[in-house]
């Protein structure tokens, strides 16, 4: 085993550590999904956890579970050397099963939120779309790290829903298309390839796959994200935004027309 691949594992047994201290009993599941069990971490993959509780949270837990997540959570990380980003997602049992839509999110911690949980902001359970790739992640992955197989906690997502769940969540991408260049390229072509192929994959397989069918002029900004993201390397986009731009409106355009969107 890497030294990698060792840090990675004590890192998951700190969060579990945290979600039992804070939750205990009111733990039905915990599941690993992403690249865990999507083709297996990369060196920039985040650590994603995902946790079915009994019942709703409250403030003050969902405010522990922050706090506890900052002291071990990526390159801001309060105790020992910079660790992977963890991105932590909380429902409760009766919120996603049955299934409705959207369904309701307890908590979502994730590192590009740090900032505004260093400012003791603790996130109110809403509505979130998002649940429906992500719970489809956790039952295609069958990683369970507590509790027993996923299956048997939650309902699987109707097609009709994960399409309109991928599709909204679209504009919000695009906002993000400078900051976040890497990241949302590959998400945009997860996105295709998931309307295309009605399964979720890795993100760098479904780049694979999105990479076989661009135009030659489309096939370099995509080609850069997934090298970078397989090597972990960070990557500067300056000079290369107007072709990421024009990419990013071919991609869209063709969800667009996967989604019924476009004649």
């Amino acid at each position: 085993m890497s030294d990698r691949q060792s840090q990675s594992q004590t890192q998951t047994q700190h969060v579990l550590h945290l979600v039992r201290e804070v939750l205990g009993t009111e733990v039905v599941g915990v599941y690993l999904h992403g690249s865990a069990v999507l083709g297996g971490l990369r060196p920039s993959s985040d650590l994603d956890l995902f946790v079915v509780a009994r019942r709703r949270t409250t403030e003050h837990e969902r405010r522990a579970l922050v706090q506890g997540l900052l002291r071990v959570s990526g390159d801001g990380a309060r105790t020992g050397p910079p660790a992977r980003p963890v991105e932590l997602t909380v429902v409760a049992q009766d919120e996603v099963r049955p299934w409705r839509y959207p369904p309701r999110c307890e908590l979502l911690y994730g590192e590009w939120l740090r900032d505004e949980f260093e400012r003791d902001m603790v996130p109110a359970p809403s509505p979130t779309p998002d649940l429906a790739p992500l719970i489809t992640m956790v039952l295609l992955g069958d990683a369970p790290l507590v509790g027993p197989p996923p299956a048997e906690v939650l309902d699987p997502v109707p097609h009709e829903d994960l399409r309109r769940a991928i599709v909204a969540g679209v504009p919000e991408l695009l906002a993000d298309l400078e900051s976040d260049t890497r990241n949302v390229l590959l998400t945009l072509a997860r996105i295709w390839t998931t309307l295309a192929t009605g399964t979720v994959t890795s993100k760098d397989g479904a780049a694979a796959w999105v990479l076989d069918r661009l135009p030659a002029r489309h096939r370099p900004v995509l080609a850069r994200a997934r090298a970078a993201y397989l090597g972990g390397e960070r990557e500067s986009w300056g000079g290369l935004m107007p072709d990421v731009r024009a990419h990013a409106d071919h991609v869209v355009r063709a969800i667009e027309q996967l989604a019924g969107l476009r004649g």
